[in-house]
């Protein structure tokens, strides 16, 4: 669905942003599959904001189990995992001939039977139509999000809903690929909710209260590693401060995000440290976990993400960052004993395609950190993997 481009030439994109929500009756906010602390927080933040302008929204985005404990945040609970009732079935009578009197309805087996009783005349089955209505939503904004495929089933479920509605699209990263009708991306940003901000005080800065001054004070930190990453600029310390002076809780954000570590991931963190090796002036870093490391710990697989973030703080110079551990799979061999699978975790910065990286092993997840399964014993999947991305990264310009 197109704007009209007469009217919105004219207008800033915070105006045509704006105008749309304006117009708006019923607004869905969303974001990709693989959530991250700025994509949530975002999220939130709109959802509150929207709501102080009696806006009727709500936020949608596909249940990933490996999500961070964000649960802190105002209206998190709010967030919904599917598109629910996105159309109505209708059933149409045409009362020309006649006029109804009563309506009941019976339920028989799989079929629900509507009996009408006229109040006078009668009707026939050429007075019935059916069909489905408009969509429940008449705006989508996305935040934080690379390309419609990055929701997962909330897209794949539903593709041709997000084809018929306007999309708003916001993001900072240089990987979006402009698929909305209005596209908000600013690429100096650090993060989508520095973003959110500058839109939040173009529309009415008066709205930002302490709940949406955490909500994207907590984008920032989360997407800049607590203001540590090589990226942040002045103008995003300007702006953490004015959350901060707007009753962002940041002592509250720091304990939920880097202060509640348990000792089980600091255990892990140490055996990862223990085995940490990097190539290519440090540009390639990586480290492997038997699966006794995680059973001595007593950590699983979800907290390698925690492990990712300390070694993206640690180690500044690092492009690519890869995990290579051992797991359990769910299949056992005949003698009922665990069958060892070894996976591949692979993040990458944004101009690099972790993807692309490792496509011969057939990955999942997203540009900037994908996962992959490996069918070689875990030495030889180091080395091979390795080599494999070392040869990839000589060809790039790092």
């Amino acid at each position: 669905m197109q704007l009209n481009s007469q009217n919105t030439n004219m207008l800033t994109q915070e105006q045509q942003i704006f105008e749309q929500i304006k117009k708006a009756s019923d607004i869905l906010i969303t974001f990709k599959k693989t959530w991250d602390g700025d994509s949530v927080a975002s999220a939130l933040a709109l959802f509150l904001f929207l709501k102080k302008m009696d806006k009727n929204v709500e936020v949608v985005a596909e249940k990933f189990s490996l999500d961070k404990p964000y649960s802190f945040l105002p209206c998190y609970s709010e967030i919904k995992h599917e598109l629910n009732n996105l159309r109505k079935f209708i059933i149409s009578l045409d009362i020309t001939n006649a006029k109804v009197n009563q309506i009941k309805y019976k339920q028989e087996k799989n079929q629900l039977n509507f009996i009408i009783s006229p109040s006078d005349g009668f009707f026939s089955s050429t007075d019935i139509t059916s069909g489905a209505s408009g969509f429940k939503y008449d705006l989508i904004i996305t935040v934080d999000t690379p390309d419609l495929e990055s929701l997962g089933q909330v897209y794949d479920n539903d593709a041709e809903f997000f084809y018929q509605t306007p999309i708003i699209n916001i993001d900072h990263n240089s990987t979006n690929e402009s698929f909305g009708q209005i596209n908000f991306i600013e690429l100096t940003a650090v993060s989508t909710s520095e973003i959110v901000f500058s839109l939040f005080e173009s529309l009415n800065h008066e709205l930002v209260d302490e709940n949406i001054a955490t909500c994207l004070l907590t984008g920032m930190i989360a997407e800049t590693k607590s203001f540590k990453t090589n990226n942040v600029t002045p103008r995003a310390l300007m702006t953490a401060s004015q959350l901060m002076s707007l009753g962002a809780r940041r002592e509250e954000i720091v304990n939920y995000l880097y202060r509640s570590k348990s000792i089980n991931v600091l255990k892990l963190w140490g055996r990862v440290l223990a085995r940490l090796s990097g190539s290519l002036d440090n540009k390639l870093v990586w480290s492997t976990l038997s699966l006794s490391d995680f059973i001595k710990t007593n950590s699983t697989e979800k907290d390698l993400t925690d492990v990712i973030d300390e070694l993206i703080v640690s180690i500044p110079q690092a492009k690519v960052i890869a995990i290579i551990y051992e797991n359990k799979s769910i299949d056992e061999d005949p003698k009922n004993e665990p069958i060892k699978k070894i996976n591949l975790l692979l993040y990458s910065i944004k101009n690099i395609d972790s993807l692309g990286l490792i496509k011969e092993f057939n990955p999942t997840g997203t540009k900037n950190l994908s996962r992959a399964i490996i069918n070689l014993p875990i030495t030889e999947a180091e080395q091979t993997v390795i080599n494999l991305i070392q040869d990839k990264l000589n060809r790039l310009p790092l």
